[in-house]
């Protein structure tokens, strides 16, 4: 099924066109997929990341409005795919460096063998009646995303994991026997797939009304008016965006190129803010060779971008 967005072009010249995806099947045959999905987004410009694996595939690209649709027509004529599904939004700049097609043991790293989404996962819930569903005093909200995502942006009342990574996800679940205490558990992420998994594995460990938002805080976003909204902030994604806003807009914050968390505008005033080689986030914990290697980085950048190219590293 196609999802169209419903998500105004920007007005500039050269736009592109964020298809995000991933879809769980069989895909035995996925090492040999990855040259012929590399060269088909190699001639058509499309740069990003696509993971494959023998789970499925996952992730987002970029790239003009004809080069998506053809990538996107690409892969649902793979039989695994046909049934794929994206979410669009726009960058007003190309929001990634270079192409990567990688193989991978999972699409969406959680560690937990025999975890199939298509055998049992949780209970879809549209974007339209999630706000319902998190407001009912016999649910239990936890966002499944990782630390650093959820310090910009969290729906109301919902519970932290505080995780470095997914793969941590199982053993806070296993440790927190008060999710046992309200018969009610919805989960969310940002474009639907760590849920996938994880309502997969809650259902596992003997939760039964496990429920996720379809399509992520990302449909939820586009779908919802702000001014009904139970979204609080901005939503982190993958790319040189670095966050979205209600109706999928471009957020004000910035990367830290050094520790790869994104900091806000009051942040960036921080006296430990250094372009590529700083912020509050991790100035303690980074040592003065390691600023000094990443200023030689830094420079490298610049002296790029004054010939006219983008430093690969950047």
């Amino acid at each position: 099924m196609t999802e169209i967005s419903t998500q105004a072009k920007p007005e500039v010249t050269g736009a592109f066109l964020v298809a995000a995806l991933y879809h769980f099947a069989r895909f035995d045959r996925f090492e040999d997929f990855q040259k012929p999905l590399q060269a088909f987004c190699n001639v058509n410009g499309i740069k990003g990341t696509l993971l494959i694996a023998r789970e499925g595939i996952n992730g987002t690209v970029a790239g003009s409005d004809d080069a998506i649709s053809g990538l996107l027509t690409y892969l649902r004529q793979q039989p695994e795919f046909e049934k794929l599904e994206h979410k669009e939004s726009w960058a007003s700049k190309m929001p990634f460096v270079r192409m990567k097609v990688k193989l991978k043991k999972e699409i969406v790293t959680m560690g937990v063998e025999d975890i199939d989404p298509n055998r049992i996962v949780g209970t879809y819930v549209q974007p339209k009646d999630w706000n319902a569903l998190i407001s009912d005093p016999e649910t239990i909200v936890i966002d499944t995303r990782n630390d650093y995502e959820t310090a910009i942006g969290i729906f109301k009342g919902a519970v932290d994991p505080q995780t470095k990574t997914f793969r941590e996800f199982p053993d806070w679940v296993k440790n927190n026997t008060g999710l046992h205490n309200k018969p009610k558990i919805a989960m969310y992420c940002t474009g639907g797939i760590r849920c996938e998994k994880a309502t997969a594995f809650m259902k596992e460990q003997g939760f039964d009304e496990v429920y996720h938002l379809k399509g992520g805080i990302l449909k939820y976003l586009e779908e919802v008016p702000a001014e009904e909204s139970l979204w609080e902030g901005a939503c982190f994604v993958f790319d040189e965006r670095v966050s979205v806003e209600h109706g999928l807009k471009e957020g004000n914050h910035k990367l830290c190129h050094a520790c790869r968390n994104p900091i806000t505008a009051e942040e960036v005033t921080s006296p430990h803010f250094e372009e590529g080689v700083s912020c509050s986030h991790c100035y303690d914990s980074r040592t003065e060779e390691d600023r000094d290697r990443y200023r030689q980085r830094q420079l490298q950048i610049a002296l790029a971008k004054q010939r006219g190219q983008k430093h690969i590293g950047g």
